[in-house]
């Protein structure tokens, strides 16, 4: 585990399913961190109009996906603390899109891919990535660049059938386990009770509840002790 003063870089994981359980061999990490990032939320509403009335308040549908978006910078310079001057921008961007953007002949798509940096844990697709070269050999040759990168989350097709299954699914916790949780701790922190730790184990289909992968999504219903 990394000290409080030890520099973490953010990294980018392929994956070859949703679930997140079968990495798919590439993985990125960026050479200097972002200086910000932009995290998205998104609500989906149903319009409450009636003929001859007023409109009425939006009625809740359904948690939209969630969207990360930030950029990195390339370099082939070499005076980068960490780089590695024998790889060129080129080759650090193909490392890149063969990442997230890449088209994979054994799952027939790109990879998903999850991005983790400190406590940012973030499981989604790559939707968009722009380069901007800016920096040049005297034979044109790129020596730097600017990558704008946007990724989309969803909700896997199994968490989305516990969902749609669970009693008042607007009141609902879908939870990335990070590293350091633990079911207990989590339950403690939403149900103010450790010991539904069980029963969530079970909704969720883990045999263990003590050992939980990071990247996991956990659903985690409203629930009522009985008594």
């Amino acid at each position: 585990m990394p000290g409080s003063g030890e520099l973490v870089k953010l990294k980018m994981v392929a994956y070859k399913d949703e679930e997140f359980s079968q990495k798919a061999g590439n993985e990125f990490e960026v050479l200097i961190n972002p200086s910000s990032y932009k995290h998205s939320y998104s609500i989906s509403y149903k319009d409450n109009e009636s003929m001859g009335k007023t409109a009425g308040a939006p009625k809740f549908e359904k948690f939209g996906g969630e969207s990360v978006s930030f950029k990195i910078v390339l370099d082939g310079t070499g005076v980068v603390p960490g780089s590695d001057k024998a790889k060129s921008v080129y080759q650090q961007l193909k490392k890149l899109k063969d990442t997230g953007y890449t088209y994979n002949g054994k799952i027939h798509e790109p990879n998903y891919v999850q991005i983790i940096w400190g406590s940012m844990l973030f499981n989604g697709r790559l939707t968009s990535l722009n380069v901007e070269y800016n920096l040049f050999k005297p034979d044109g040759t790129p020596l730097r660049a600017n990558v704008d990168l946007d990724f989309k989350g969803f909700t896997s097709k199994d968490l989305e059938t516990r969902m749609a299954n669970s009693s008042s699914p607007d009141l609902s916790h879908l939870i990335t386990i990070k590293s350091g949780d633990t079911l207990p701790k989590l339950c403690h922190e939403i149900y103010k009770d450790s010991t539904y730790c069980f029963e969530i184990a079970e909704i969720n289909g883990l045999t263990c509840f003590r050992k939980v992968k990071p990247g996991t999504q956990l659903l985690f219903p409203p629930l009522m002790k009985n008594g």
